[in-house]
C-alpha cells in the first residue's frame, strides 16, 4: 500500500523533474508537431485553424442547466436489499435515459484520489521531453498525447493526456508501476504505485455498481460482475489548459465512450463535462466525493440497447485549468459481448451481432473516430449479420477520440 499521510506536501521524484531539480533526460527527442501544439498553450489572443470546431459542436445551450443525475450510495447496495433496490430503480431510470449518474459509498480514499489527481498535475507539468518518453505510439490506447496531434489533423482537443492499462488479475499486480517505470524510468517509480493502487479502488468500485447494473436488469448481482472480473481496463489521465478562445473549440469533443463503463473523478470545482440531453447540453458539476458515471457503447450492447450510451463532451475555459482522471472499464480483450439469453418466448430482436472488445478497441483506433453512431458503423464493418442497427437517438454523428 501506498503511504499518503502526508500527500499533500510530498514532493515525488515526478514533481521534482518539473520544478527542474532532478535533470530531464538529455536524450529525450520532442516531436515538431507536439512542440507546436504546446506552445498554443501559452497563446494569449486566438487559436489555430486546426483547433476550431464547427459551431454546431461547440455553441452552448441557450441556457447551460445543470442535468438531474441521481446519487446513488453503492455502499449501502451492498449492504442491504433496501439499498440495492433503490440504487437499482435509481440507475435504470438514469440508464434508460441518458446513461449518467453520480456514486458514493465507492470505498475510494480521499487521500488516494488526491494524490491521484495531484500526480497528474505533475506528470501534466513536465518538460516535454520527460513527458515524450510515454509518447503514444499510432494505433494504440496507451501512452502520452498531446490535443492527439498524432492521430488527427483537424478538430483537435484543447488537451493532453495520458493512459495506461489496468489488467484486473494481472500477473504480479504492478502492471501500472512497471510501465511508469519503463517508460519513464525508476524517478517515476512512487507515481506508478498511486495509480496502481488507484486502479485498484476503481476496479473494486466498478465491479461494485456493475452489481447493481446486473440487478436493475434482472439479471442478478453476479451476472455483470463476474462478466468484467478478469477485465483489462484503461485509465486516463486529462489536463485541459487555459484557452484563449474556449466558444470556438473544445477540450473533448461530442463523443459516446466505447468502453463498457467510464467512471470520471472530476478535480475541484471548476466544470467541463457537458451532456446532450433532449437537444439540449447540460453541465455535471464536480461535486466532493463523488464520481461521475457513465454507460459505453460496450454495455449498451451488452443490455441489447436497454440502457444508453450518450453524447457528452468537455468544454474549456479562459481563466482556468481542469483536470480529471476517467477509468474505462472494458472486458477481457477476447471475451465475446453478447447480451444474456432472452427469458420470454418473444424476445426483443437483437441490436448488434457478438464482438470482443479487442475487435471494437481496434476499430475505434485505427479505422473509425469514436461516435453516437460507433456500433453501427462497427457493425458494417464486422461484415453481414443477422442483427439490425439500432436507431441513432442522439441527432446527427459527432466524432472525437474516447478510449
Amino acid at each position: 500500500m501506498v503511504d499518503l499521510s502526508n500527500s499533500a506536501t510530498m514532493s515525488t521524484p515526478a514533481m521534482e523533474i518539473a520544478r527542474g531539480r532532478i535533470p530531464a533526460d538529455p536524450n529525450g527527442i520532442e516531436s515538431k508537431n507536439v512542440t507546436n501544439v504546446l506552445d498554443l498553450w501559452r497563446l494569449k489572443k486566438e487559436i489555430p485553424a486546426p483547433f476550431i470546431w464547427p459551431h454546431a459542436d461547440t455553441h452552448p445551450s441557450p441556457t447551460t442547466t445543470e442535468l438531474d443525475v441521481p446519487v446513488v450510495d453503492v455502499g449501502a447496495a451492498l449492504r442491504c436489499a433496501a439499498g440495492m433496490r433503490h440504487a437499482a430503480a435509481q440507475v435504470a431510470a438514469a440508464c434508460a435515459s441518458h446513461g449518467f449518474f453520480q456514486v458514493t459509498g465507492h470505498g475510494v480514499d480521499p487521500a488516494l484520489a488526491r494524490a491521484a489527481l495531484d500526480g497528474a498535475g505533475g506528470f501534466f507539468d513536465l518538460p516535454l521531453a520527460t513527458k515524450q518518453r510515454a509518447r503514444r505510439a499510432p494505433g494504440t490506447v496507451t501512452g502520452y498525447a498531446s490535443a492527439h496531434a498524432d492521430r488527427f489533423a483537424s478538430k483537435l482537443p484543447w488537451k493532453e493526456t495520458l493512459s495506461f492499462g489496468h489488467d484486473h488479475h494481472g500477473g504480479n499486480g504492478r502492471v501500472v508501476v512497471d510501465y511508469f517505470t519503463s517508460t519513464l524510468g525508476d524517478d517515476f517509480k512512487y507515481l506508478g504505485l498511486v495509480y496502481q493502487e488507484y486502479c485498484k479502488a476503481m476496479e473494486e468500485a466498478s465491479l461494485a455498481i456493475m452489481e447493481v447494473l446486473g440487478v436493475s436488469l434482472g439479471l442478478g448481482r453476479g451476472y455483470y460482475r463476474d462478466f468484467f472480473a478478469d477485465g483489462s481496463s484503461i485509465m486516463r489521465c486529462n489536463y485541459y489548459p487555459r484557452c484563449p478562445e474556449p466558444d470556438r473549440t473544445l477540450g473533448t469533443g461530442p463523443h459516446c465512450d466505447p468502453s463498457a463503463l467510464t467512471i470520471l473523478l472530476q478535480d475541484g470545482g471548476v466544470d467541463g463535462l457537458q451532456v446532450l440531453v433532449d437537444g439540449a447540453w447540460r453541465s455535471v458539476r464536480p461535486k466532493p466525493g463523488e464520481l461521475v458515471v457513465n454507460i459505453g457503447d460496450t454495455f449498451m450492447a451488452l443490455s441489447n440497447g436497454r440502457y444508453k450510451s450518450c453524447l457528452h463532451r468537455a468544454v474549456v475555459h479562459r481563466e482556468h485549468e481542469r483536470r480529471s482522471l476517467a477509468y474505462f472499464l472494458c472486458p477481457r480483450h477476447d471475451r465475446v459481448v453478447r447480451p444474456p439469453a432472452p427469458a420470454s418466448p418473444a424476445p426483443a430482436p437483437r441490436l448488434y451481432p457478438d464482438f470482443t472488445w479487442a475487435d471494437l478497441m481496434r476499430f475505434t483506433q485505427r479505422h473509425y473516430r469514436a461516435d453516437n453512431r460507433t456500433l453501427d458503423a462497427f457493425a458494417r464493418w464486422l461484415g453481414p449479420s443477422s442483427c439490425s442497427i439500432a436507431p441513432s437517438s442522439n441527432g446527427p454523428a459527432q466524432a472525437e477520440e474516447a478510449v
